[in-house]
């Protein structure tokens, strides 16, 4: 597939992360990617930047190497009523927002929990995608977080690096195989994430393409694959 976006990367920034920002966009404009997401991990990832790192994003140049470059953030959800580590005042400063439990920020709880914390972030206006809503340790009723997708216009992340050998994830193919045959059924769109932390990894998508064919995932579900169709989500 021809990928006009990677939607989920991040740089040395975030502080687990090896390359910069032109260094990335230098290795998206080799492999002939048109548009990049920089997605930095929020304050309260350990070793990540702070609040002043977000406010400062005006000075970096929206295109460079030919590139378009968006400016954003992984926020992490720090409760379960939905509460995000940066402020509705720097969220909607930024081209993209994607919001993410992690296990620094918040310790697991139950299905009825970490789904509700879900649906109360999708009321954000400023969030844009649910990042990968794959991991056992957050389990989810995720008919339900589906269908909240769809009525609240937000985009579920199918994460490529939840889906490594080696990923942080546990029970992620099972996880977003049910998540996919449900977007195919409720018409939800998805972002492809590479959740790429080095260069080499921006827009590889090799294990969320063999679930796609897998499940025989339409390619108009894709906003990678449309920007027009990424705009209306992210406006």
């Amino acid at each position: 597939m021809r990928y006009l976006i990677d939607t989920h990367t991040h740089t040395l920034a975030s502080g687990h992360a090896y390359n910069t920002i032109d260094e990335m966009t230098r290795r998206a404009a080799d492999i002939g990617l048109a548009n990049i997401a920089f997605t930095e991990h929020a304050p309260k990832m350990p070793g990540s930047c702070g609040k002043l790192y977000f406010s400062n994003y005006r000075v970096l140049p929206k295109e460079k190497y030919g590139v378009r470059r968006f400016f954003g953030c992984e926020a992490n959800i720090t409760d379960y009523q939905g509460k995000l580590d940066l402020s509705d005042g720097y969220l909607q400063k930024m081209d993209i927002v994607i919001a993410s439990f992690h296990i620094p920020c918040i310790k697991p709880a139950t299905i009825k929990e970490h789904t509700a914390a879900l649906l109360k972030v999708m009321d954000n206006p400023h969030v844009h995608i649910i990042g990968h809503p794959d991991d056992n340790r957050y389990e989810l009723d995720m008919e339900m977080l589906v269908k909240a997708a769809k009525e609240k216009h937000k985009l579920l992340e199918l994460n490529n690096t939840s889906l490594k050998p080696e990923g942080p994830r546990s029970g992620a193919r099972d996880n977003d195989l049910q998540m996919l045959d449900l977007c195919k059924e409720y018409d939800v769109c998805i972002a492809l994430g590479s959740d790429a932390h080095v260069e080499e990894d921006i827009c590889n998508f090799t294990y969320a393409e063999e679930l796609l064919s897998e499940v025989n995932f339409p390619d108009r579900l894709i906003v990678n694959l449309d920007m027009d169709l990424l705009n209306s989500y992210i406006k």
